[in-house]
């Protein structure tokens, strides 16, 4: 143990340096809220790495001026409000996108360093190959089989000798006798 600072590694790239490059990395949603505020150029979603949704801010608020100054009476209105229906959608979307950025860049950084933190091609959960599959198919079919055997509470489906019923008499077997009868059950079905 006296010896343990010797091991540190203190040339950086440890828990120390990932957290510093995530802090630098991360969206917070008061930067993103700022650059809400000035919606018509779109740079709340560009802050928020999403560009082509970006870009649209920009195209509609050129349609809009573009309108109102080539177009007579009030087609303007159209472009405008299409552009305020989506920035009124962004003001409540940005908050999901925010943690879902966050969220990918923390498991990039600290799952799977330097390599995709997507999952492998074929997974679908904790079993991967078919054969586990199958294997947790049939095991969960002789468990629902034992389960539906049970009956807690009730006396199994033979009766059994006359003292066992004798003990049990007309009320519901105990804990004690409950755990015998499955015993005996699996007994049985291990047998037959």
């Amino acid at each position: 143990m006296a010896k343990a600072w010797q091991k540190l590694n203190l040339e950086g790239g440890g828990l120390q340096a990932v957290n510093a490059l995530l802090a630098e990395k991360m969206r917070t949603r008061p930067r993103a809220y700022v650059a809400w505020a000035l919606f018509p150029l779109g740079l709340h979603r560009f802050y928020l790495l999403e560009p082509r949704g970006g870009a649209v801010f920009p195209v509609l608020s050129l349609a809009v001026a573009a309108t109102a100054w080539l177009a007579p009476g009030w087609w303007w209105l159209l472009p405008l409000a299409v552009l305020l229906g989506l920035a009124i959608h962004d003001l409540f979307w940005i908050e999901g996108r925010v943690v879902r950025l966050n969220k990918e860049l923390r498991m990039q950084l600290f799952l799977r360093k330097g390599k995709s933190s997507r999952p492998p091609k074929d997974y679908r959960g904790r079993y991967t190959e078919d054969s586990d599959a199958e294997a947790v198919k049939r095991d969960l079919h002789a468990y629902k089989a034992v389960k539906e055997q049970e009956r807690a509470g009730h006396p199994s489906a033979s009766p059994g000798t006359k003292e066992e019923s004798g003990a049990r008499g007309g009320r519901q077997p105990s804990f004690n006798e409950q755990e015998a009868m499955l015993r005996e059950l699996t007994k049985r079905r291990d047998k037959g």
